[in-house]
């Protein structure tokens, strides 16, 4: 979709994506009666699913995180299921044209993999009530569509930590895609790790606004750079600011997909989206007719997100710092977001003893205090 409707929808949908009962992972029902397929496959029946990406699959990313997922679920579940994709589908009506041919073609459960594809998908889904439809990311459910996603804050959190100890300069470099909740919450997230373990580090913001685009990436890592910055970090989906990063002899996190083999010395460890499990849940849920539309919102605990293999640079008794608190999140006793919390003007935003409510994060348009800057004003 057109960047400035898509960052206004977003940011206003995400006053409403809650998830009920979601406290530290987990999964909702909407109220009232949900229908399930209750007819298990026949044995000999083989379940097709589709999957749309929103750009190429490529080496890294998010979606080389979706697709490692797609080939998880298929080296799980083997003759039971075949597997369709199609990659690089813009967030507009092409996305629609391409969910409505997925659906007939016979796949009977589709996995929607970006925020933008949220509309063609409910428009689809509409035409195809015998289709199940996976949405990643959404402010709303029907009952043939539910909505999945990984709690992005808790290794963000981790690699925070990390940062605090590694930097030099106290300036920790950001490149940015689109300011909506889901991207706020993460810088928040990180920043709340980085003063962890480091106060007087702060954190800096480049926009690009995209999802992907490997040479506004690097301009941004370079422009943060130039600001001071000695590590990086990013919510984008190319190896362009950790391979800047290895050029510049600074250190930098990956995301999504483990991004060390771009940058070997740079990388200090990467946060990892696993889709491959639950990808698999929901195909035999299909097959054994107890697919149901849910929100799921899972954490590390449910092994849809972690960090990779920790770079040996990193001090030990930081990494058993790390790793303690990766042990907490597991546990539910430890938040990203415990109290108090303070914005970046200084007003607490999450008072001692408590913590960002599931609602509160998923509409979340402030920065944390260490966060320099501005959020970039929607326009409309």
């Amino acid at each position: 979709m057109e960047r400035r409707k898509f960052i206004k929808y977003a940011t206003l949908a995400g006053t409403s994506f809650t998830f009920a009962g979601c406290n530290q992972g987990g999964k909702s029902q909407p109220q009232g009666e949900v229908p399930v397929w209750a007819s298990p496959m026949a044995a000999n029946e083989v379940l097709k699913v589709g999957f749309i990406y929103v750009e190429p699959i490529g080496e890294a990313g998010w979606t080389y995180a979706h697709d490692l997922g797609r080939r998880e679920m298929e080296a799980n579940l083997q003759q039971r299921v075949k597997t369709t994709f199609v990659e690089n589908v813009s967030e507009d009506a092409n996305a629609q044209r391409v969910l409505r041919q997925l659906a007939l073609e016979g796949n009977k459960l589709i996995f929607a993999t970006s925020f933008g594809y949220m509309n063609p998908t409910f428009e689809v889904a509409k035409d195809f009530p015998n289709v199940r439809f996976e949405q990643c990311s959404g402010p709303k459910r029907v009952t043939n569509v539910g909505t999945y996603l990984g709690r992005f804050e808790e290794p963000r959190y981790l690699t925070g930590m990390i940062a605090g100890k590694m930097t030099k300069s106290n300036v920790i470099g950001f490149v940015g895609s689109y300011p909506i909740p889901e991207v706020i919450r993460g810088i928040g997230a990180f920043t709340q790790g980085l003063r962890k373990t480091n106060p007087k580090a702060k954190v800096r913001v480049v926009w690009v606004e995209n999802w992907y685009d490997p040479a506004k990436e690097r301009e941004a890592a370079q422009a943060l750079v130039n600001l001071g910055a000695d590590v990086l970090t990013q919510d984008t989906n190319s190896a362009a600011p950790i391979q800047l990063a290895e050029e510049k002899g600074i250190y930098a996190f990956g995301y999504n997909t483990d991004m060390s083999r771009f940058g070997a010395k740079a990388c200090l460890t990467s946060d990892l989206n696993q889709w491959g499990k639950f990808y698999t849940e929901q195909a035999l849920a299909v097959i054994n007719g107890t697919w149901k539309s849910e929100e799921v919102w899972y954490g590390i605990a449910q092994e849809m997100v972690d960090i990779s293999p920790l770079n040996p640079v990193i001090p030990q008794d930081v990494q058993q710092l790390v790793m303690a608190k990766r042990d907490e999140f597991i546990k539910g006793t430890a938040h990203p977001f415990d109290g108090p919390v303070k914005d970046q003007n200084g007003v607490l935003r999450v008072p001692n003893g408590q913590v960002l409510s599931d609602r509160e994060q998923l509409a979340m348009d402030w920065y944390v205090e260490g966060i320099e800057g501005l959020i970039p004003k929607v326009q409309s």
